[in-house]
């Protein structure tokens, strides 16, 4: 069996593990990962408008992995729309990158969960195997960190490498054109690396549990027989 703080150490990180699973569904079913402001730019070049007449030509924007929203403002006021990425719009996106980052996320998921599971056999009893053991727990911590960074990263690379909002803010848009004035990650994005922080959290929790700390033993005071004790 495990010592009391071992088995503490186990069970914070399993919970570790659960919140971290928590946190990619939340992040991959909420569509606020990237928020901007959009430029109606036809609309504005038709009136010549300046300065303070842009702010009539203005919109917002958000999106995530599979649904978003955006406030168009073309002079005539703001008309708000909603889409889904699946399964039009991700012909328009770089539909590989953009598939890639869902699976890195539900990989991520399962490792998390194998995780998890070990975290709990951990704390239970000392695993005869060492896969089962702390080596196991480190291998599927570092893999689901490993997979959620590359999910953080991709996006990254598909907002600035790929225009990932300007493409969506102008997916079947016919007679104006937008332009990105503004780009915010939003919590989504920052709940996916705090997930990747999480499993970083946990390596070091194993590491602390590998260590042997010294026990301390009470001095026993030596008893000094005399003869007279003897006598008694």
């Amino acid at each position: 069996m495990p010592g009391c703080f071992k088995k503490t150490l186990f069970a914070l990180a399993s919970l570790i593990n659960f919140v971290s699973f928590i946190l990619i569904v939340v992040a991959m079913g909420t569509p606020k990962w990237m928020t901007g402001k959009i430029l109606c730019k036809t609309g504005a070049e038709l009136v010549n408008a300046t300065d303070p007449e842009l702010v009539k030509f203005i919109g917002e924007i958000y999106y995530g992995l599979f649904r978003g929203g955006k406030i168009r403002q073309c002079g005539l006021g703001g008309r708000r729309s909603k889409f889904t990425i699946f399964p039009h719009m991700v012909k328009k996106l770089n539909t590989g990158l953009h598939v890639m980052i869902i699976m890195f996320l539900c990989v991520a998921i399962f490792f998390s969960l194998v995780s998890f599971g070990f975290c709990i056999l951990n704390a239970i009893k000392v695993p005869y195997r060492a896969i089962k053991g702390p080596a196991g727990v480190c291998l599927w911590n570092f893999l689901a960190g490993v997979f959620v960074v590359l999910a953080v990263t991709s996006f990254m690379a598909a907002v600035k490498l790929h225009h990932l909002t300007e493409r969506i803010a102008n997916f079947r848009e016919n007679v104006f054109q937008f332009i990105i004035l503004e780009e915010r990650f939003e919590d989504c994005f920052w709940i996916c690396v705090a997930s990747a922080t999480t499993h970083a959290v946990n390596l070091l929790l194993v590491a602390i549990s590998g260590i042997n700390f010294p026990k301390i033993k009470a001095k026993t005071e030596e008893v000094n027989v005399t003869a007279e004790d003897i006598m008694y």
